[in-house]
């Protein structure tokens, strides 16, 4: 019994100390990026490496989900004779929940990862102490623009995703099933609201840029100085960036769609 109260102990003490860590290492992430900003290329570099680079497979997997979500809605909506009420369904779908979940889960696989690797291999080569020496904050240089780019990308992956869905499902119910191209977007239109539907939207991936730009920045900043250790905070980079957005999703819903 002692043993297991020792473990539950240091699993705890350890749990807290980390959060403190995480805390304090965001805090100074936000005291440097003043620094940061006033080097301008860098944060462009990196938006272009987390957010570009990142094209293919959001709008790839954004036009899939779209065709998948018409093909399924169909089906249902026929049952009840409402085929029309197709656009409203699609788009409700993925500006609430899909664009902002599934964009920021293939944002944190592809981008998050990179970074954590990038960050974690410049701590291998013992860079960021090189940095140190020279009087050069890492977290202003290295770490600060890479936080950001995933920020700033964050958002516009999500629209991105959701406008490509979009014009999955309507390629897919109005071009090959032949659901009417007016009652499509008429209803559609109707239907979605700016505030609760867009903004909330907009919203949710902004917390999600920031958690998955926080969790790859410091698991790479932290990681154990080894190819193992560089391995590990990759694989905890997307776990954790996966249970920290569906976490998020539950709780913003839950304050954000209350009472609709």
């Amino acid at each position: 019994m002692g043993d297991v109260f020792r473990k539950l102990g240091r699993v705890t003490v350890n749990g807290v100390w980390q959060l403190g860590f995480i805390a304090r290492f965001f805090w100074l992430i936000l005291l440097y990026s003043g620094q940061s900003f006033s080097r301008l290329h860098l944060t462009i570099r990196e938006l272009y490496f987390s957010g570009v680079l990142s094209l293919l497979i959001i709008l790839v997997s954004g036009l899939f989900v779209g065709l998948v979500l018409g093909l399924q809605g169909f089906e249902i909506l026929q049952r009840y004779g409402s085929t029309e009420a197709m656009g409203t369904m699609v788009a409700l779908s993925l500006l609430r929940e899909l664009g902002p979940v599934v964009a920021g889960l293939l944002f944190a696989s592809r981008a998050g990862s990179a970074v954590t690797a990038e960050i974690g291999l410049m701590k291998v080569t013992e860079q960021l102490k090189a940095m140190d020496m020279m009087a050069v904050s890492p977290i202003a240089r290295v770490v600060a623009p890479r936080f950001w780019g995933g920020v700033i990308s964050m958002p516009l992956l999500a629209a991105l995703f959701s406008t490509m869905g979009i014009f999955g499902g309507w390629l897919i119910g109005v071009v090959f099933i032949g659901v009417d191209d007016g009652a499509f977007w008429g209803q559609m239109q109707a239907a979605v609201d700016f505030r609760y539907d867009v903004l909330n939207g907009v919203i949710k991936s902004c917390a999600f840029g920031v958690a998955v730009a926080l969790i790859a920045v410091f698991e790479g900043y932290d990681c154990v100085p080894t190819a193992e250790g560089v391995s590990r905070a990759i694989t905890r980079t997307v776990v954790s960036s996966a249970l920290a957005i569906l976490a998020l999703d539950f709780v913003m819903t839950s304050f954000m769609f209350r009472g609709l």
